[in-house]
């Protein structure tokens, strides 16, 4: 989990309505407890499913949010925050609960990733910065998990964050591609940050630098003997000829681990590279491969027979190009002990807390039926009471490892169908309970007729 302990600077990370609502309910008098629910409504295209990541950064937030005096001084600049709001909000401490899936969790369609339950001007504030890390970290982890069901067991390595959105995104995307299943990444910071394991050689400049190929690469090797050599600045053929000549000058003393291939025709310059090192008995030096890479090309790679043995992958995953965003939604679902909800077409909401039960059999998974929170249903309960009194109560929900273990087992017990790289061609079942239903119908019906007397009300005044 991460310690960056976002919330003692953070307090002000949200949307100016968020703000402006809390005054209208700290002035009515409005602080009730109220659920949130967070769920996204329907699949990216191309995706099967969404691998739930960010809960640790939420819960981060959460237990160390609180607004300073600076935060408070620059408010008071806003015509719009009168000073006792102010003063109240200086004290203001999140003292709700979460109820949430552990992250590394696969979930689909209008399954809550989470829940917030708390007085209603918190659990209102929190929303921008809960929807933004939730929904980056559950992007690029589900991004991640396909590279990695494309690399069939061989090792994906970060490359990404030069060209991703922002050094927040780089170091949460390090974390959320590590439980994904990568093996490493390129960056220093995540991996002091949260214990990921770095890797990385050199760059085609380093190489440039030498009067030629060769002298960079005896330089290198006297530095870093078992490092891996990039060998494609020039001439891709002719820099593994000279990873050869250094081996027969080196004698045992050589130890370099690997060549990467950055360019060209991967798979057919994996495969003369494979010749010419096999034959100068060079069968433990392994190929990297890299340069923009994304889970269909390194399928095709592979399906092609390329011996590549492991993949560094940068921008198609750092941004996750094809799905890049997600229709995720924070929606109140209760206030004050009653069920909410919108009348809007094609935006469902189910009222009040909420459970979800996965059935599954001789270990895969087939079929998810969203309950009422009280409601007790054959299968595994997938959310969890990860926060109580404003304090994290289930570490091991957010712990790095666990949730990489997690993911690991989740995405195996997939349907094969909804693991592939294809879209799936029918979708994985989700059910509504029945009690769940008729309680979204009762609260739908009451909303309708409220507001319909409401209506009639302005009529006969008009």
């Amino acid at each position: 989990m991460s310690r960056d302990c976002p919330g003692s600077d953070h307090a002000l990370l949200t949307d100016l309505y968020e703000l402006t609502m809390m005054q209208a309910y700290y002035r009515e008098s409005m602080t009730d407890n109220a659920v949130f629910s967070l769920f996204f409504r329907r699949l990216p295209a191309g995706r099967n499913y969404v691998l739930a990541c960010g809960l640790g950064a939420v819960l981060d937030y959460l237990q160390n949010l609180h607004f300073t005096q600076d935060d408070l001084d620059y408010l008071a600049t806003q015509s719009r925050f009168g000073d006792d709001f102010l003063h109240w909000l200086g004290a203001l401490r999140f003292t709700g609960a979460v109820r949430a899936v552990p992250e590394g969790s696969v979930v689909f369609p209008q399954e809550p990733l989470l829940e917030i339950s708390a007085p209603l001007p918190q659990a209102q504030l929190v929303e921008s910065y809960v929807m933004n890390q939730m929904h980056l970290q559950s992007v690029l982890a589900s991004k991640a998990a396909r590279v990695v069901t494309a690399a069939a067991g061989r090792p994906v390595v970060d490359f990404g964050m030069r060209r991703m959105h922002g050094a927040d995104a780089a170091l949460q995307g390090a974390r959320a591609y590590h439980i994904a299943g990568l093996a490493g990444t390129s960056n220093v910071l995540a991996g002091k940050r949260y214990g990921i394991p770095i890797t990385g050689t050199m760059a085609h400049s380093y190489v440039q630098a030498h009067a030629d190929e060769m002298s960079a690469f005896r330089a290198f090797t006297r530095s870093y003997p078992q490092t891996t050599l990039l060998v494609d600045t020039y001439d891709t053929l002719a820099g593994v000829r000279r990873v050869i000549a250094l081996a027969a000058e080196l004698g045992a003393d050589f130890n370099v681990q690997a060549i990467r291939l950055d360019s060209g025709d991967l798979a057919g310059l994996a495969r003369r590279s494979r010749q010419l090192l096999d034959a100068a008995g060079l069968q433990h030096v392994k190929i990297m491969a890299s340069g923009g890479l994304g889970e269909e090309k390194i399928a095709g790679l592979l399906a092609q027979g390329a011996p590549i043995d492991g993949f560094g992958v940068g921008t198609h995953m750092g941004v996750s190009e094809d799905a890049p965003t997600l229709d995720l939604a924070y929606k109140l679902t209760e206030y004050a002990g009653t069920g909410r909800l919108k009348d809007a077409p094609g935006k469902p909401i189910l009222p009040g807390p909420k459970q979800v039960y996965r059935q599954c059999e001789r270990g895969e998974m087939t079929g998810d039926v969203i309950t009422r929170a009280d409601e007790h249903h054959p299968g595994r309960p997938l959310l969890r009471q990860v926060m109580a009194h404003g304090r994290i109560v289930a570490p091991d929900a957010v712990d790095l490892a666990t949730a990489r273990a997690r993911a690991a087992a989740e995405l195996a017990a997939l349907p094969a169908a909804q693991r592939a790289l294809a879209p799936a061609g029918t979708s994985y079942p989700v059910h509504v309970s029945e009690a769940l239903q008729a309680e979204h119908e009762a609260v739908l019906a009451q909303v309708r007729a409220s507001t319909g007397a409401r209506a009639a009300a302005a009529d006969a005044a008009g």
